[in-house]
């Protein structure tokens, strides 16, 4: 299948001006000012991207595509997210985790899960382990999972800094540290640390330590939910200032707002004002994830569950209420997740690059069309290629 989106304002996500871009297939064959619809030719669809902005696919890479949750028993376990949901927040590639029950959510459920996504018609991969120390593999050991399993990419996510870790050691986390790299390495892959943080005051504490005592560089992990809390943000300043890498948990409720947690709009400027090199920071959904609300001795108060749609939410505010570029914002959930998670194929506009692509009305930046594998799956907001149990 051919495909010419004409017309539009590229950002890739760099400003390209207009131009016109032919799909081939799942890639990107050519972009230039103008391609004309050949005639006498195989079938060539057109997509009209006149007062249309032109971006890459969204990378959200932090989403519990089995469900999480189950803090409050049984019946707050979470339920699995659907294609539709995924398609109608413009993101075209997902990276699955398992939370905080790593005893009923597995691996090979969170695989299978993948794959299904896979052939509903966008790319998904996996990390390996949930917030439990030592960590559920799949085939007994990190390394093995990274370099036989092609859906693994990384290992996470593990939790530090809250009531529910299994409260790991600077050596067990440097071990899994090392793991993963000697994993990642071997097989190609980013085999970074996805890094649950939570409200404790020891913050990143135990990352810096395993840095400082040992030769794993500090890009080795991933710390996520960073705006959790002000003083968290604060020293998720002061870690992306030393080279680690940051990720903000887009998915929020007015209440988390209101007790501390830094939207990730205000967070996004901040951490720039602040001086943060901007290749430094990603946004992820936390999509399916429980938003569990703890009193003083750690019951569950409340549960709300994280949403897929929050990811460009938060983009969007960053432009229209925080004043950051399009072509910056745009970073943080597409060329920033795509190396940090050595996926080469994807978060950027290029001639050989993955066709994912999403296009947005340009008087308010919603999003209209969304081209996954070079394929339409919806266009003027109406899902096209519904998933198999979509409704």
């Amino acid at each position: 299948m051919l495909t010419i989106i004409k017309n539009g304002e590229v950002y890739a996500p760099n400003f390209l001006g207009q131009k016109d871009i032919l799909l081939i297939g799942d890639k990107i064959g050519a972009i230039a000012d103008k391609i004309e619809k050949p005639t006498d030719f195989v079938e060539v669809q057109v997509v009209d991207a006149t007062n249309k902005l032109v971006v890459p696919g969204f990378i959200d890479g932090h989403v519990h595509i089995i469900g999480g949750g189950g803090e409050g028993g049984y019946k707050t376990r979470t339920p699995e997210i659907q294609l539709n949901e995924i398609l109608l927040a413009g993101v075209t590639t997902i990276v699955g985790v398992i939370g905080t029950d790593g005893t009923t959510r597995t691996m090979t459920s969170l695989i299978a899960k993948a794959r299904a996504l896979e052939e509903e018609g966008i790319s998904c991969y996996v990390l390996t382990g949930s917030y439990q120390v030592p960590v559920k593999t799949l085939m007994g050991k990190i390394e093995d999972d990274l370099i036989l399993i092609d859906k693994i990419i990384g290992a996470g996510e593990i939790a530090i800094a809250d009531h529910r870790s299994s409260q790991p050691t600077v050596e067990e986390l440097a071990k899994i540290g090392s793991a993963a790299r000697i994993g990642g390495m071997l097989s190609g892959k980013s085999g970074i640390v996805n890094i649950h943080v939570g409200d404790s005051p020891s913050h990143l504490d135990l990352i810096e330590k395993v840095v400082a005592k040992t030769d794993i560089p500090i890009q080795q992990f991933y710390p996520t939910h960073i705006n959790r809390n002000a003083p968290l943000f604060e020293a998720g300043i002061a870690y992306a200032k030393k080279g680690g890498n940051v990720d903000f948990t887009t998915s929020s409720i007015p209440k988390f707002i209101e007790e501390g947690e830094v939207k990730c709009s205000t967070a996004l400027r901040k951490m720039l004002e602040a001086g943060v090199d901007l290749s430094r920071i990603t946004f992820t959904s936390d999509a399916q994830g429980s938003l569990p609300d703890f009193d003083p001795s750690g019951e569950l108060i409340g549960l709300k569950i994280g949403q897929i749609s929050s990811l460009f939410d938060e983009v969007r505010d960053s432009v229209i209420k925080e004043e950051i570029p399009l072509m910056q914002a745009l970073q943080v959930i597409t060329k920033n997740p795509a190396e940090r998670l050595k996926l080469t194929q994807k978060g950027i506009i290029m001639e050989g690059k993955d066709a994912d692509i999403v296009l947005l009305q340009k008087e308010d930046l919603i999003i209209d069309t969304v081209i996954s594998k070079g394929k339409v799956m919806v266009e003027n907001q109406v899902v096209k290629i519904k998933g198999t149990f979509d409704s």
